[in-house]
């Protein structure tokens, strides 16, 4: 083998890694897409002020919100926009004397204002699996909060029941209280669900058993023969061929059980 032969591939894989530095670099400089505003015909921005005279108790909460720091470069002479920013300019929703849906953008009635930038959710509920939001059945504000410091809604109270407040005000048969609970249920839906929406069923961010391992460890073992596959103390080897865990047969109380600590009914 000749001596350039030899160092032909190195060359190869350095020129590589150097192209993909050199894209990776260049990525991370392009600046992110500026979005449009919400557009009013006739309406001008008034500015935060404006809108505190009326609506005091948001007012007060929303500096505190991770909504109040967006601010638009075509409204800034108004004095602060960050009402604006999502509802559009309001001056004829303040001449007009205020009102629901009068001259101003509801994100309870139409999501469009919320998808101006979240453009990922947006297309998560084009998924197989989401909630009926783009259908227009739930809108975003019944579980979050855009003007409060957490965007998720909360009632107060304990942190672990806080996480699943929001789906339990529809889903009450999986969040009611159990003898036996799932631990999983102190970590949130979230833990085992994508609320936005997904590819699998029940909008699970998995469709299977590894959904269930990522907590509930396997161990490899050898038994008569065979290899063996042990969770907690049990040879789930036959199992695992049957399917999920909760749709084999097993562990289908998978939120909770009263009658038995293994999930089942």
């Amino acid at each position: 083998m000749r001596v350039r032969d030899h160092w032909l591939p190195w060359l190869v894989l350095t020129a590589g890694v150097g192209i993909f530095g050199v894209l990776l670099s260049s990525c991370s400089t392009v600046e992110r897409t500026v979005l449009a505003p919400p557009e009013i015909p006739g309406a001008t921005y008034a500015g935060n002020k404006s809108c505190a005279e009326c609506h005091a108790n948001i007012s007060r909460q929303f500096p505190g919100s991770a909504h109040a720091r967006v601010h638009l470069e075509t409204a800034k002479l108004a004095g602060g926009t960050g009402c604006e920013s999502c509802h559009g300019p309001g001056s004829r929703h303040i001449e007009a004397g205020g009102g629901r849906g009068v001259f101003i953008n509801n994100p309870r009635k139409d999501t469009a204002a919320c998808f101006q930038c979240h453009l990922e959710t947006r297309a998560e509920f084009n998924l197989t699996h989401h909630h009926p939001v783009i259908e227009n059945r739930i809108n975003c504000a019944q579980c979050h909060d855009p003007h409060g410091s957490d965007i998720f809604k909360s009632a107060g109270g304990l942190a672990m029941a806080r996480l699943n407040e929001g789906c339990a005000s529809c889903h009450r048969e999986q969040t009611r209280p159990f003898i036996f609970e799932h631990e999983a249920m102190r970590e949130g839906c979230t833990v085992c669900h994508n609320p936005h929406g997904s590819i699998n069923r029940k909008m699970l961010v998995e469709n299977d058993p590894n959904l269930c391992l990522k907590c509930h460890a396997q161990v490899q073992g050898m038994g008569v023969g065979r290899q063996q596959i042990y969770i907690g103390h049990a040879d789930h080897t036959a199992f695992l061929r049957q399917g999920t865990c909760w749709s084999a047969g097993c562990h289908t109380a998978i939120h909770g059980s009263n009658v038995h600590p293994r999930m089942f009914y």
